[in-house]
C-alpha cells in the first residue's frame, strides 16, 4: 500500500488561535485543515462546509455545517467558537463558473464581503482568502508575468478574484483587517477531488494513467500553465499567514509559482513510470480559458517578503502522485 506524503516542514506555533476553515471539504480545504490541526491542535481548528464531512478529516476535530452566504449564521459561529482566524476557501472555480456566471459572481464576492465585515466587527487577528492566476488575461505578459502588470480577466472567476483582491486591500487600509492572499496556480493533489478548474487535467491524467493507461486531454499538448503540488500550496499558505505583518508588502494578492509544464511534458514524465501510457488531445471550451492565462509567473516579491520557495518539481510531484493515488 502506498504511503501518503508526510509534512516535514517547520512552522511557528502561534498560541491562543481559534481557526475556522470555510470550504474545508474541498481540494485545498481537506489538506489545509489536517495540517492546521497538526500545528494548532484538533480542537482549535473548526472545519466548515455545506457538503458532508470529508472522510479524511472525520475524527480529527470539530465540524460544522455552514453556509458562508448566511452572514448571520456565520457571525454566530465566529462568536460561539471564539474564532480568531478565518481561511475562506469556498468558491466557484473557472470552468464551472462559466456555466453559471451570475451564481459564481454572487458566491465568490458575497462570501468574501461577509467574512471581511465580520472580521472588522469582531477584530479577528488574520484572514486568508485565495486569489488565482485567473485574474490575468490575454493582455497580461505570457512569461514570468510580474506581480504588478496589466490585468484584464476574461472569466467570471477571474473577474471575481481580481475584484476580491481590491476588497482585501480596501479592508486592510480602511479598517486594519489583516487579510492575506496569494494567487494560486493550478493545484495538483490526490487526497481530495478538484473543484471544476481549467487546470484539473493535471490531476485527472494521473488517475487515468493508473486505471486505464490512457487519457484524453481537454487542452492542447503545448499548453503551458503555472502549477503547484498541494503540499507546497499548503506550506505557502501557512507561511504567508504566519509571516510578521511588517513583512507583507502586498495587500491585494501575491504571485506564487512552483512548476510550469504542458500536458505533453507531464505525459512524458508519467511514461517514465508507466511506459504503456498514451495521451490524446481534444481541446474544449477550457482551452480558451487556458490561453488567456500566463505560461509562468514571477513570484520574486513573495520570495523576498516572506521567504517563499517551492519544494517539488515535475519529477518529484509525478512520483508522489503515482505512488499515492
Amino acid at each position: 500500500m502506498a504511503i501518503g506524503f508526510t509534512f516535514t516542514f517547520t512552522y511557528k506555533i502561534m498560541s491562543k488561535e481559534k481557526i475556522l476553515v470555510i470550504g474545508a471539504c474541498g481540494q485545498i480545504g481537506v489538506e489545509l485543515t489536517l495540517e492546521l490541526r497538526r500545528l494548532y491542535g484538533g480542537t482549535n481548528v473548526i472545519a466548515a462546509d455545506l457538503r458532508e464531512e470529508n472522510e479524511l478529516i472525520k475524527g480529527t476535530g470539530p465540524y460544522v455545517s455552514l453556509d458562508v452566504m448566511n452572514k448571520e449564521m456565520l457571525h454566530v459561529q465566529v462568536i460561539r467558537q471564539g474564532i480568531t482566524q478565518i481561511y475562506l476557501l469556498a468558491a466557484i472555480l473557472s470552468a464551472t463558473g462559466e456555466k453559471n456566471p451570475n451564481l459564481a459572481w454572487h458566491l465568490n464576492m458575497q462570501s468574501l464581503l461577509n467574512v471581511l465585515d465580520i472580521a472588522k466587527e469582531e477584530k479577528l487577528t488574520r484572514i486568508f482568502w485565495p486569489s488565482s492566476i485567473a485574474v490575468f488575461g490575454p493582455t497580461s505578459p505570457k512569461k514570468n508575468c510580474p506581480q504588478q502588470t496589466v490585468i484584464e480577466p476574461v472569466t467570471v472567476y477571474g473577474i471575481s478574484k481580481y475584484a476580491g483582491e481590491f476588497w482585501c486591500n480596501y479592508y486592510f487600509h480602511r479598517y486594519a483587517v489583516d487579510v492575506r492572499s496569494m494567487r494560486y496556480p493550478g493545484l495538483i493533489s490526490y487526497k481530495s477531488s478538484p473543484g471544476g478548474g481549467t487546470t484539473d487535467y493535471a490531476i485527472e491524467i494521473f488517475y487515468a494513467a493508473r486505471e486505464e493507461k490512457k487519457y484524453n486531454c481537454f487542452l492542447r499538448e503545448d499548453t503551458y500553465l503555472p502549477m503547484m503540488y498541494i503540499p507546497d500550496a499548503i506550506r505557502a499558505t501557512i507561511e504567508l499567514m504566519q509571516a510578521d505583518a511588517e513583512k507583507i508588502s502586498v495587500r491585494t494578492s501575491y504571485n506564487v509559482s512552483a512548476i510550469n509544464f504542458s500536458p505533453n511534458e507531464i505525459a512524458t514524465e508519467i511514461k517514465k513510470h508507466i511506459p504503456e501510457f498514451t495521451i490524446t488531445y481534444q481541446p474544449d471550451y477550457r482551452q480558451a480559458i487556458a490561453d488567456s492565462w500566463p505560461q509562468s509567473v514571477d513570484d520574486s516579491v513573495a520570495r523576498k517578503d516572506w521567504g517563499w520557495k517551492e519544494e517539488f518539481n515535475l519529477a518529484t510531484m509525478a512520483k508522489e502522485m503515482l505512488n499515492n493515488i
